[in-house]
């Protein structure tokens, strides 16, 4: 088989999986232009049409899922043999694609980053952080981070530090105005931030008190998807926020936030690395999942 060949087929596999030119050109490190040249090239070879092309999408003809279906093991067993190699060099070689939280990667990668890399200097670590819910196979990911272990199918889950508490906190300007609540209902007195997710969608404050749990869901003026904008919040004197603790830390230290229902707080969560359930994981990853696993 030409080189040529192997590219272009390589190409066609990245539009097949992400359903996707451009994702597929960043996975590939090419332009989405180049990646349909080589696909448009590659049918033009074999005259048969593998993808239905419109403006807003991309999906497979019945002789491109074939292909792909034949294709993606091969490439699995051509990715492993090369990984394979890691062995006879002294540290990981390649990149590592990993989602994670914005609001907890800088605690999960902050600690480790530096020694990750000084001790595996042929290891590239991508890590794009957002809190949007994320798909790490059709976007091209090795893994992700999440809270909980509850996954889908086909999903391996690796429990990692650190954990993480959700503590509520103000600023000793709203304590001025307002007496500190003393259980979760006088939270209902309270300007109190909506925590949402980027869909939208809110989540309740939690809870536990002698083993029973309560949700407490605000009204308040502010709809907040992202934790420093929610500190940034309650530094202000305006609002009451519930935070990850160690993003509200520095400021706890230093007087300028103060956390309230200190008895109430719910237990801490657990952050789990997940990957795709396969035989054979990259040296890169595994060196991560060394790094962070508890």
């Amino acid at each position: 088989m030409r080189t040529t060949d192997l590219s272009e087929l390589a190409a066609f596999d990245a539009v097949a999986r992400h359903r996707s030119f451009r994702r597929a050109g960043d996975e590939r490190g090419v332009t989405a232009s180049a990646i349909s040249h080589a696909v448009s090239n590659l049918e033009a070879r074999i005259g048969i049409r593998l993808l239905n092309r419109t403006t807003r999408s991309v999906s497979l003809t019945d002789a491109g899922a074939m292909l792909l279906a034949r294709l993606s093991p091969a490439f699995g067993d051509i990715g492993s043999a090369l990984d394979a190699l890691n062995q006879f060099r002294d540290t990981p070689f390649g990149k590592v694609r990993i989602n994670a939280p914005n609001s907890v990667a800088p605690f999960v990668f902050g600690p480790v980053m530096g020694q990750l890399i000084e001790a595996n200097p042929n290891l590239e670590l991508e890590i794009v952080a957002t809190d949007r819910l994320v798909d790490i196979v059709d976007e091209g990911f090795d893994a992700g981070i999440r809270l909980g272990e509850s996954l889908r199918d086909g999903m391996t889950a690796v429990k990692i530090k650190p954990s993480l508490r959700l503590v509520v906190v103000g600023s000793p300007a709203y304590f001025e105005k307002h007496p500190q609540p003393m259980k979760p209902a006088d939270l209902q007195d309270h300007v109190c931030i909506r925590n949402i997710y980027p869909s939208g969608a809110a989540y309740p404050w939690e809870f536990r008190h002698h083993g029973k749990a309560i949700e407490f869901e605000p009204t308040g003026p502010l709809s907040l998807d992202d934790h420093e904008l929610m500190v940034g919040a309650a530094l202000s004197g305006i609002t009451l926020a519930y935070v990850w603790e160690d993003r509200a830390r520095p400021y706890l230290e230093n007087g300028r936030l103060v956390e309230c229902l200190a008895s109430w707080r719910a237990p801490e969560d657990w952050l789990y690395l997940y990957y795709p359930t396969r035989k054979y994981l990259s040296a890169g990853l595994r060196a991560i999942i060394e790094a962070l696993r508890i």
